[in-house]
């Protein structure tokens, strides 16, 4: 009933979030008499911040339209290259018209982001993205919202999780030869087992991982959300976060875990922070900083924005990662996508070289939990093994944000060009490349080519 009794809330809150936003374009407007009245401005911040807390958060766009390699501007276009049930690949294609710029998008590596799958969309990786687009072909797991998903597309495991990203995988070997893979908080764990179930069959395996603030071994600086999950039984989860999707979505009557409670763990993590920014922006209104209430609206705008995850998804990954910790103690099996259940063995991956990041301040996933990797991966050798610690940055700080632009991706960059072949053919063969018309006489600037 939860659920219903939510969805019955925002839709009666709705209308007064509309008549807020409505009645603080008044108060701000100086042409409007309502904006002549005395602390109109003070007015219109307290409507707008009360329009903000009570509004519906949609999925944001990536929006990344363009960006400049090598003092060149590359146009970008967005497309999905593979879409499954609860996941779409999608591809960040980059256009040139210059010659030589055109030449060094195709010879540069290929990465595949997986993005988290834990209560926010994707696109919390946009700042990953856009930076990474400079000197990669970028490709990234875009999860779907549960609840959209209607119950004729089945369940969704931790091994469909793990199954689908072997599949994305073998997608970008067959389209350029091989990959790089970078997986950011949730994924480690999902993404690593892939890898290994990938090297124990003999299959050719990524360039290499990067890793980034992931609960390899939970127990290890254990988080208030590591222990949360290592102290309420699995049962506890079950009965008391799963709910049934209302008869209002696509997915009606699916069991999920409902974005809107994630949401309120992340503002109960912090809610002093949280309180303070509200202020700041009240006060930003209030005194005119548009840049500063800008910034603010673009952060909470992603923020907000929460996904339902399917119920065996989640308790699988609670059950699994922090509570029997079963890919450090060797004991997690897969059922693969036919049907056979399979061992993750680590120590089976040799041919991929493996960088972990973690932050100093990590809330979310204590100091020592990524780097738990080199000590599962042993079949891989000293050399093609790193590890980096980021001074002074929280979770979100390791890949988005100034730091994550100034000291991470130099690493990240560095490590991948590491191990970039460069014989590697970085273009999709000829049978696969798609019809285009007849060349036509033309005249004027050139159009652009794709990577």
């Amino acid at each position: 009933m939860l659920y219903q009794i939510y969805e019955t809330q925002r839709s009666l809150m709705e209308p007064f979030s509309d008549f807020a936003q409505v009645t603080a374009k008044l108060f701000a407007n100086p042409l409007s008499p309502l904006g002549q009245v005395p602390l109109a401005q003070r007015i219109a911040a307290a409507y707008d911040l009360l329009h903000r807390l009570g509004k519906d958060y949609e999925k944001p766009e990536f929006g990344i339209r363009n960006v400049d390699i090598g003092g060149q501007h590359v146009a970008i276009h967005e497309r999905v290259e593979i879409d499954k049930p609860f996941c779409e690949l999608r591809r960040f294609k980059r256009y040139a018209d210059d010659p030589h710029t055109l030449t060094l998008l195709k010879q540069q590596p290929v990465v595949l982001i997986v993005a988290p799958l834990s209560g926010h969309y994707a696109t919390l990786l946009r700042d990953t993205v856009r930076t990474m687009l400079q000197d990669h072909k970028v490709y990234i797991t875009d999860w779907k919202n549960a609840r959209l998903v209607p119950l004729s597309e089945g369940e969704f495991h931790l091994d469909d999780y793990v199954n689908y990203v072997q599949e994305f995988i073998r997608y970008l070997q067959k389209q350029y030869g091989n990959c790089h893979v970078m997986s950011v908080c949730q994924p480690t764990v999902p993404v690593l087992a892939a890898v290994s179930l990938m090297a124990s069959r003999g299959e050719p395996t990524p360039l290499s991982m990067t890793m980034m603030g992931g609960p390899i071994d939970a127990r290890r600086s254990p988080t208030a959300v590591n222990n949360l999950a290592l102290h309420r039984s699995y049962e506890w989860f079950e009965n008391n976060v799963i709910y049934r999707v209302p008869s209002t979505f696509p997915g009606s009557g699916r069991r999920v875990y409902p974005g809107f409670l994630q949401h309120a763990g992340f503002i109960a993590m912090n809610p002093d922070r949280h309180a303070s920014s509200h202020y700041d922006y009240f006060m930003d209104l209030v005194k005119g900083d548009n840049d500063s209430a800008e910034s603010h609206r673009q952060f909470y705008d992603e923020y907000n924005a929460v996904l339902d995850m399917d119920a065996d998804y989640y308790l699988e990954t609670i059950n699994t990662v922090f509570q029997e910790f079963k890919l450090v103690h060797g004991t997690w099996d897969v059922r693969n996508e036919q049907g056979r259940i399979e061992r993750v063995r680590p120590q089976d991956i040799r041919n991929t070289g493996l960088l972990t990041v973690e932050g100093e301040l990590d809330d979310i996933s204590g100091c020592g939990q990524t780097r738990a990797a080199h000590d599962l991966c042993t079949g891989i050798e000293a050399p093609e093994q790193r590890h980096f610690e980021v001074k002074g940055a929280g979770h979100y700080g390791i890949f988005s944000g100034r730091r994550w632009r100034e000291k991470v991706y130099p690493v990240v960059k560095a490590f991948i060009a590491e191990h970039q072949p460069p014989a590697v053919n970085v273009e999709p063969p000829a049978a696969e490349a798609p019809r285009r018309p007849a060349p036509r006489k033309r005249t004027g600037t050139p159009s652009a080519k794709g990577e």
